[in-house]
């Protein structure tokens, strides 16, 4: 018979990286100057090369009715921005979506991706 511990590592490791680690959202901070460029938060921002990201946490890919560059393949996704969604996209949009118009190849360490996702749920409440 297997212990406690033990089924509760077992569970632990099938998570998703983002349900795993907590995200710090002042590192989170630093990791969004790279999507400056590309995206707004503030509420009532404006779309830029991408659409603006205030209250994307649990909204639908590829439907902000101001931003029309949306890829196909993103419109028809069926994703809504959960955290585990948010952390698929984010290590390689391109994997999640094949066809996304979006330029960003994704970052590598689970934890920066945490950080990232901490700091937008906080920033786009």
């Amino acid at each position: 018979m297997r212990s406690a511990p033990f089924a509760l590592l077992v569970l632990f490791a099938a998570l998703p990286a983002s349900a795993q680690q907590a995200g710090d959202a002042d590192k989170g901070k630093r990791l969004y100057v790279q999507c400056t460029a590309c995206h707004t938060l503030e509420a009532g921002g404006k779309a830029r090369v991408g659409p603006n990201l205030h209250g994307v946490i649990g909204a639908a890919a590829g439907t902000r009715p101001d931003f029309t560059n949306y890829s196909d393949a993103l419109k028809k996704s069926g994703i809504e921005w959960t955290d585990d969604r948010l952390d698929a996209w984010l290590k390689k949009p391109a994997a999640l979506v094949p066809g996304t118009k979006m330029v960003f190849v994704g970052l590598a360490r689970d934890q920066d991706r945490a950080d990232l996702i901490a700091y937008l749920k906080d920033a786009t409440k």
